[in-house]
């Protein structure tokens, strides 16, 4: 569409509201995303789009990156430098409770991370509920959190304050509770629950195969104050909703088109409670893309089991999301890529000391990138609705196999 052609549909529908008609939301949506993509064409000519997510953070703004470490932050979240690393250790990581293990501020969370690694991993290679779970406490401590607001973010507050009791935050009791047990077995070395919660969710990305090595800071400074109510996404808000809510957390549309792909390894059981353990796409427990193709496709030709969260069909059809989403459908370096970013910046949402942060992604395990299901023939069987007991078990992650069908009173 041509330039001039933009200015006058936008003028007019700006200036003739009373003409406006069903659908009409959705089309000035997409002029304003166009007018404002060819404003910066025509302006800095940077090769940036207008829905990437660029804005500063926390003491980024107030004082500016003055460290290393803030200096690299601030480039990956204005996409400058890679929210992915793999930088891991190169030497043996000192003993525990030693001297050279105390000089390292990040020797113990190397620790800490084996012990996530070994909860989060089932038999099958697959990353099992508690990872799906860790992923998701990430995203509602530092989600509760908008520009507007003078606490929460990723402060640690979903536990220290006790705000599991929340409804939106049901279902993460289990991982609440591990997580609470893990920090009281370290916290005597100095580690913060806002860092083990986040580092919780980066070490359970990787584990899933497929998942990237996502940058991970430590440092972030706890709170036991409630975090703001009502910030967190609803399964069933509409997309302009969803794209409001996280603008308001600095996250634009491409941020959020790149974070909600998330749902890839889920299996849902509160949504839809008679249909607990059914996956957003073929592939729970797997961090690759078929979530972003099969949310687009019509229940006929998609398998019987995969069950997709209102709010993912109506932002994969929103048109400043679309092409975003389209992309995604086939590139999963380029869907990494931007989830590690996006990432990154929100496990900072409400973090003011960005300066005295310390990178630890040499802790996180090696990532996984081929992978190959050891017991394909059955998921795919009960993604055709057979063994309908089976969805706990494949949310062990475990290998699954004929001794367990026959336990069931399946017949393999």
């Amino acid at each position: 569409m041509k330039f001039s052609t933009i200015l006058a549909l936008y003028a007019s529908a700006k200036i003739l509201p009373a003409m406006a008609w069903p659908g009409m939301k959705n089309i000035m949506a997409e002029l304003e995303h166009k007018l404002a993509a060819r404003q910066d064409e025509v302006g800095d000519g940077d090769g940036t789009d207008v829905e990437d997510s660029d804005e500063l953070i926390g003491d980024l703004v107030t004082v500016g990156a003055v460290t290393d470490v803030a200096q690299q932050i601030q480039g990956v979240i204005t996409g400058s430098i890679d929210g992915f690393s793999s930088e891991a250790y190169t030497t043996t990581v000192p003993a525990k409770k030693s001297a050279a293990c105390a000089a390292d501020t990040c020797c113990i969370w190397s620790y800490i991370a084996a012990d996530m690694k070994k909860k989060f991993s089932g038999s099958s290679g697959r990353c099992n509920g508690f990872a799906r779970a860790a992923v998701r406490m990430g995203f509602h401590d530092a989600g509760a959190w908008s520009k507007t607001s003078t606490n929460g973010g990723a402060d640690g507050s979903l536990i220290l304050a006790g705000e599991i009791s929340r409804a939106e935050n049901n279902g993460l009791q289990d991982i609440v509770s591990w997580t609470t047990s893990l920090y009281s077995k370290y916290k005597t070395y100095g580690v913060g629950m806002a860092d083990m919660i986040q580092m919780a969710a980066t070490v359970a990305t990787v584990v899933c195969p497929l998942g990237p090595r996502i940058r991970s800071y430590v440092g972030r400074i706890d709170n036991s104050a409630p975090a703001p109510d009502g910030l967190l996404p609803d399964v069933n808000a509409d997309a302009e909703t969803l794209i409001q809510l996280f603008a308001d957390k600095t996250i634009k549309t491409h941020g959020l088109t790149a974070l909600i792909g998330a749902h890839s390894t889920s299996q849902q059981r509160f949504v839809n409670t008679s249909r607990a353990f059914d996956p957003q796409d073929s592939t729970p427990g797997i961090w690759d893309v078929n979530f972003y193709n099969q949310t687009l496709q019509p229940a006929s030709a998609i398998p019987k089991r995969v069950f997709k969260f209102n709010s993912d069909v109506v932002l994969s059809q929103h048109p400043v999301v679309a092409t975003e989403w389209n992309k995604f459908v086939t590139d999963q370096s380029d869907w990494n890529e931007d989830f590690s970013r996006e990432y990154v910046r929100l496990s900072l949402l409400g973090v003011n000391n960005i300066n005295n942060l310390i990178e630890c992604t040499k802790v996180l395990p090696a990532a996984k990138t081929t992978y190959t299901p050891p017991d394909k023939a059955i998921i795919l069987k009960w993604l055709a609705g057979q063994f309908p007991k089976l969805g706990k078990f494949l949310d062990s992650a475990d290998k699954l196999n004929s001794t367990l069908l026959k336990s069931l009173g399946y017949t393999p």
